[in-house]
């Protein structure tokens, strides 16, 4: 399936063009697959060498990668038999490409802490190169809040990321955490090494990851919506629209064509992002459901009024002694609308900000709506909630109701690549069960 890639590549690539990559084996199951990866990076005229951890030996030999890729495998720089004395400097500084697949827990962890204690660690805190990792664990290991801290340590960091896909491990479990395919690997990698992107620091700046939301057409509401009492004053809330802007901010880093429809926001507008206005929650329902048809994923990130006044005076209201009363009527719901009237193979995702017993009631808005996922946060916890640049999310899914992922305080553009990493798993799931 790798050659399948070729045209592409060759295509893209002078004739002459030789790119040089350092290709991470660490100790997983999944080692083998990486003697498919090395020869796919080959077909695409890529000079590749092999670094092994030593619990990677024990699960393919270092002689496979030898006779496959001509060179010396390193697995201990200060082995007798390595021929040069500082190979973690000279292996890693003369690449175009740090390749880690698969990339286990561990040496993930070890990445993201800055841990030197054998080469492949030594040879990524020495490394110059765009760093690509390949990530195969178990599903619980994967699901980890301590695994999710340090991919996001890593996306922080400038790591391009190949998610793992959803299928059966050999241990018997089912469910994400299985390497994701050779050649979805192989074409990460020529994604990244025709991109040209030779400064990891750069790629840290704009939080880049592997277009891996090529193909997907996300729509996404952000910021409050305002229901008018009359002329001058309206209902609404602290919403800045920050977490819906850096959703879609995060989605276009990924190759996803993005429209925002937005109600009032505070922050600044996504740059490159199709932008529809609306003021009200019934604008807001008209302009999702007149987009709905055209996208594969709606994200509703928007703080909508559940309540509106029953009816609007036509001139400001005078103030007096007298108590003011207003009748209220619901709002449309566009969330529950959406999952209910939705198209074959759309994604449909939601938010609940609770101030109690969040986790309880964002399952029960999620089972109700019928939604897929569903981002749940605390908003009276520091950091997080409404109008911050931070947040605090739990992540749950429809396939694992009971097990919600909790994630850490982190920047609310961390926080949207890890709901994009959410879709692409419920992607994967969904077209495993096609």
């Amino acid at each position: 399936m790798v050659s399948n890639l070729l045209p592409e590549s060759t295509a893209t690539s002078p004739p002459d063009t030789v790119r040089r990559v350092a290709l991470g084996v660490s100790g997983g199951i999944a080692a083998y697959k990486a003697a498919e990866v090395l020869r796919g990076l080959q077909r695409a005229r890529c000079k590749v060498r092999v670094a092994m951890t030593k619990r990677a030996c024990e699960f393919i030999t270092p002689l496979t990668f030898r006779a496959l890729s001509g060179e010396h495998v390193i697995v201990d720089d200060y082995a007798p038999d390595n021929p040069d004395p500082i190979a973690h400097i000279t292996f890693s500084q003369t690449i175009d490409l740090l390749l880690v697949a698969p990339a286990t827990a561990n040496i993930i962890a070890k990445f993201a802490n800055g841990i030197a204690d054998d080469f492949l660690s030594t040879t990524y805190l020495a490394c110059n190169a765009p760093v690509l990792i390949a990530p195969a664990m178990n599903t619980t290991m994967w699901n980890h809040p301590a695994t999710a801290r340090n991919l996001q340590q890593l996306r922080a960091d400038g790591v391009h990321i190949v998610e793992p896909d959803a299928g059966e491990m050999a241990c018997g479990t089912i469910g994400p955490g299985r390497l994701s395919e050779p050649e979805r690997i192989v074409a990460a990698a020529l994604d990244i090494l025709r991109a040209g992107k030779n400064e990891r620091g750069k790629a840290a700046q704009s939080n880049n990851v592997a277009r891996d939301l090529a193909g997907e057409r996300l729509l996404i509401t952000a910021g409050a919506t305002r229901e008018e009492i009359d002329p001058v004053r309206f209902l609404s809330n602290r919403s800045s629209g920050r977490m819906g802007f850096a959703l879609a901010e995060a989605a276009q880093a990924r190759g996803a064509e993005v429209t925002v429809v937005a109600g009032a926001t505070t922050a600044p507008e996504p740059a490159g992002a199709r932008l529809i206005h609306a003021v009200s929650a019934a604008e807001m329902h008209g302009a999702v459901m007149n987009e709905i048809e055209r996208v594969s994923v709606f994200i509703a990130a928007a703080a909508v009024a559940d309540y509106r006044p029953a009816t609007r005076a036509e001139s400001k209201i005078k103030k007096s002694e007298a108590a003011l009363t207003l009748m209220l009527e619901p709002t449309p719901d566009i969330l529950a609308d959406v999952a209910r009237k939705r198209h074959a193979g759309l994604l449909v995702i939601g938010f609940a900000a609770e101030t109690d017993d969040v986790i309880r009631h964002a399952q029960e808005k999620m089972a109700h709506k019928n939604l897929d996922a569903i981002i749940a946060n605390d908003v009276t916890s520091d950091g997080a909630g409404f109008d911050t640049t931070t947040n605090i999310i739990s992540l749950i899914a429809r396939d694992r109701r009971d097990a919600p992922v909790t994630l850490p305080l982190m920047s609310k553009l961390n926080a949207a690549h890890r709901i994009l990493d959410e879709v692409i798993r419920l992607r994967r799931a969904l077209l495993v069960t096609i």
